[in-house]
């Protein structure tokens, strides 16, 4: 069963409408996929061998192939053998019907082929995906072949689209669900008669596994104003933006919103950013200008949809606490982690200061602890699923309170093995090379910690090798709820089109989860500062962001942003009221 609890579903779509490629990447966190092709014929057609060639190199390596050919019978007989630890990908079902109106069968009870095939994927326990082609938008074929054929294939998707679990149609390769349920929202299958129900299969020992930590309570965020924020001088202009309309999705905890791969959520200008980014080649600046520093503008930009972005004047910061058990925690002084987020719920210490200068506030939540990586899942389904709308929660609480830029920080034991396990599971990145070191009181390092939490990273790859890799998986085998939270945020906040400044290892990892649920999410991310982890910037690469300075800040998630959020604005405010070169002004009068 995938992460979003369907066994079964059909992809419909009409010619080249990226139909097959959205049903790939709905299997494309199983460890292997049987690819059944129903394709028949054309072997004498160049152009349609290098379609089904074109397929064929798409697929991974790790991918079976199965062909059905002239035998329609055989597609059902696969779905009826299939065993539960497997994924099938069916494409596609235009070639089925192909072969059931194969004028070499006839005459034979194509309904009750039809009946059948629904019939196997109604029972089949495997996941699967279905393609099949969507004829009906189209004029009425005018010759009797044509006509046959799509009334056979009508009959036959909304035969399987009422068994299947859910139903996409793609149009110019993008998805929109017609249809989603779990299988327990099914009607419960006819009871079998003693003659009829299969011989069970004898009892195969199974490792005990290691039972999920129950869920933690559901916490309340502490937030708090380090110092008064200073009135700016267009505050009228900025409150007026902030209270316009906004394209928003339902709040989350009104149940509207289904958190979900493939969400739809809104982005950031295509156009806005680039014209920002050339327009400060008019302007009035001096000398090459503000170099690295148009990557803020730019993004500004494209955020707020203008050439003149408005510098962030209301900066939040979610700090999410929250800790792990087990040796990824090796090293870690338990009594200061706590001692610093106690400093951040009173406005207090080095994150407090910062906030203060910069005139943000802070947003504190205990997202609660995890299990040990190395041992089992670190939290359960339900806990996650909470703390991804927590998450989206603390995104809505920072909209609604008018705040137009979020920072997004962690802090607990055991985030940076979690984030390099987390980066190393979705990309390939070699541990070792990506965990941070252990720095301890005294400007010291402890590498024997360092030693124990990279075995925790390794071993808990290794449990999870053949798990599915899809991001409510990683979650509950990696993440915990503190990086489900971040990720929540990082997807209420597209929703509610708030840039979103990352800042450390939780804030990246966060980033690659939300991108396999909501891929316009990464657009709204802001990385201001390098810093000095490869763990950071390895994600930020995968995730396709520029660091904006590489100043070697180390001072802890959340404060390297705040410490360079004054440059940033600077920049950012410059561009928005600096005028046009005279010299330019000249050029364009000439013209």
């Amino acid at each position: 069963m995938s992460e979003d609890r369907w066994n079964t579903v059909l992809v419909l779509g009409g010619i080249r409408s990226g139909k097959s490629a959205f049903a790939e990447s709905l299997v494309a966190d199983a460890p292997s996929v049987r690819y059944v092709a129903t394709a028949i014929g054309g072997e004498d057609d160049p152009e349609w061998l290098a379609r089904i060639e074109a397929h064929q190199r798409r697929r991974p390596q790790s991918w079976s192939t199965e062909e059905t050919g002239p035998d329609p019978t055989r597609l059902t007989a696969l779905l009826t053998e299939a065993e539960p630890d497997e994924t099938l990908l069916i494409d596609d079902l235009g070639g089925w019907v192909a072969a059931v109106l194969d004028p070499a069968r006839q005459p034979n009870d194509d309904e009750a082929d039809v009946a059948a095939l629904a019939e196997a994927v109604r029972a089949c326990v495997a996941r699967v995906v279905l393609v099949s082609p969507e004829v009906g938008l189209s004029l009425v074929p005018v010759t009797p072949v044509g006509r046959a054929f799509a009334d056979a294939l009508g009959v036959t998707n909304q035969a399987l689209a009422s068994a299947c679990d859910g139903v996409a149609l793609v149009v110019a390769g993008q998805a929109t669900w017609l249809k989603r349920e779990t299988p327990a929202e099914r009607p419960a299958p006819k009871p079998e008669t003693p003659a009829e129900r299969p011989a069970p299969k004898p009892a195969q020992p199974v490792a005990a596994a290691t039972p999920a930590p129950p869920a933690p309570p559901v916490q309340t965020p502490v937030v708090v104003t380090p110092v008064e924020e200073p009135a700016e001088e267009p505050a009228a202009n900025l409150s007026a933006a902030l209270s316009g309309a906004t394209m928003t999705l339902p709040l989350i905890y009104s149940g509207l919103t289904e958190i979900a791969p493939g969400m739809d959520l809104p982005l950031p200008s295509s156009e806005a950013g680039p014209d920002a980014r050339e327009r400060l080649g008019t302007l009035d600046l001096p000398g090459a200008g503000i170099g690295a520093l148009a990557e803020a503008v730019e993004f500004a930009a494209a955020t707020q949809d203008t050439t003149k972005p408005r510098s962030w004047s209301a900066v939040r910061v979610v700090l999410i606490a929250g800790g792990h058990a087990g040796d990824a925690t090796a090293g870690s002084d338990l009594a200061d982690i706590e001692r610093r987020v106690a400093e951040a719920e009173q406005g207090t210490g080095l994150l407090g200061r910062l906030a203060g200068e910069a005139g943000a506030d802070i947003s504190v939540l205990r997202a609660g602890a995890a299990g040990a990586i190395e041992d089992g899942p670190v939290t359960g389904d339900e806990a996650v699923e909470a703390a991804l709308r927590q998450g989206w929660q603390l995104a809505d609480a920072a909209a609604d309170a008018g705040k137009d830029a979020i920072v997004l920080a962690g802090l607990g034991a055991g985030l940076e093995a979690v984030a390099t396990a987390v980066l190393s599971a979705t990309t390939g990145a070699e541990p070792v090379a990506m965990l941070p070191r252990v720095l301890v009181p005294g400007a010291r390092y402890d590498d024997h910690a360092w030693m124990v939490r990279c075995a925790a990273v390794r071993d808990a790859l290794h449990r999870i090798r053949q798990e599915p890799r899809g991001a409510n998986d990683i979650l509950r085998e990696l993440g915990g709820p503190a990086l489900a939270v971040a990720t929540g945020v990082l997807l209420g906040a597209a929703a509610r089109r708030i840039p979103v400044l990352l800042d450390g290892p939780l804030g990246i990892a966060a980033g690659l989860v939300a991108r396999d649920l909501a891929s316009q999410t990464r657009h709204w991310c802001l990385l201001p500062e390098a810093g000095t982890l490869a763990l950071v910037k390895q994600g930020a690469d995968v995730l396709g962001l520029t660091p904006v300075l590489r100043v070697g800040l180390d001072l802890g998630e959340g404060a390297n942003a705040l410490a360079v959020l004054p440059v940033l604005r600077t920049a950012i405010g410059l561009a928005s009221v600096l005028p046009v070169h005279p010299g330019m002004m000249a050029d364009q009068e000439v013209v």
